[in-house]
């Protein structure tokens, strides 16, 4: 079977990936069919980070070729316009955090202001429960205690 997946190249702490078509049973860094892109996680400034030759791809693919999992990464992040892409979220100042939690105080308090079918008092609510348990009678408890045998 044939695989698109990364080669690591470059040096110490300074990553860079070659991407390759080559055969599974072959090392990472052994021999390979073609080199059609590259990748550069590093990448600053003006340098390139991602080129993946698209044509070669989808020639490969047609195949039967298997891309690897960080590669369908790759190759998504590529085709992916640049408003899909997921920003960093921004971290929000302490003024910010607290006007926040703010609004959302203010929404809490309108809500509980706005629905007048909760009752005031919560008490109220538990009255209905409690009436549908029935009480022990005086009696019951009176004869439960005169029964013989319980004799302490």
């Amino acid at each position: 079977m044939v695989t698109i997946r990364l080669s690591r190249g470059g040096s110490k702490r300074r990553p860079f990936y070659s991407i390759l078509v080559a055969d599974h049973r072959r090392s990472a860094r052994g021999r390979f069919i073609e080199r059609i892109g590259f990748y550069n996680p590093i990448a600053g400034g003006a340098e390139q980070k991602l080129r993946i030759d698209a044509a070669r791809v989808e020639h490969w693919v047609g195949r039967g070729a298997q891309p690897s999992e960080r590669v369908k990464q790759l190759l998504r992040q590529m085709t992916a316009p640049a408003s899909e892409k997921r920003a960093k979220p921004k971290k929000l100042s302490r003024q910010a955090k607290a006007a926040r939690a703010e609004k959302a105080a203010q929404a809490e308090k309108a809500a509980q202001e706005g629905t007048p079918d909760a009752p005031e008092n919560p008490e109220e609510e538990a009255k209905p429960a409690q009436e549908a348990q029935p009480e022990k009678s005086p009696e019951k408890a009176d004869d439960a205690a005169d029964k013989p045998g319980d004799d302490d």
